[in-house]
C-alpha cells in the first residue's frame, strides 16, 4: 500500500508540477517519478528551511503539495541545465 501511495502521491504531485512550470510536463511515468523526487526535495529542503507550513493539512494534500514544491524546484534547476 505504500509503493501505491508513493506513486498516486508522486504522479499527481508531477502533474502539478508540470502544470505550474512551463512545459506541461513530461508524460505519466516521467511526472511520477519527477514528483517522488519532488517530494523528497522538498522534505529536505523544508527541513533545512524549517519550514512547517503543512502541519495542519491532511496528510494526503501535504504530501501532493510538497511533492509539487519539489517537483517545481528539480523542473527549474533542470530547465537551467537544458538551455
Amino acid at each position: 500500500m505504500g509503493l501505491l501511495y508513493s506513486l498516486l502521491v508522486g504522479g499527481v504531485a508531477g502533474w502539478l508540477a508540470g502544470k505550474m512550470m512551463k512545459g506541461g510536463g513530461f508524460g505519466i511515468i516521467l511526472n511520477i517519478i519527477l514528483g517522488l523526487i519532488g517530494g523528497i526535495v522538498a522534505g529536505w529542503l523544508f527541513k533545512e528551511l524549517n519550514i512547517n507550513w503543512f502541519n495542519g493539512i491532511n496528510s494526503i494534500l501535504a504530501d501532493i503539495l510538497k511533492g509539487a514544491i519539489g517537483a517545481s524546484v528539480v523542473l527549474f534547476v533542470a530547465n537551467l541545465f537544458k538551455k
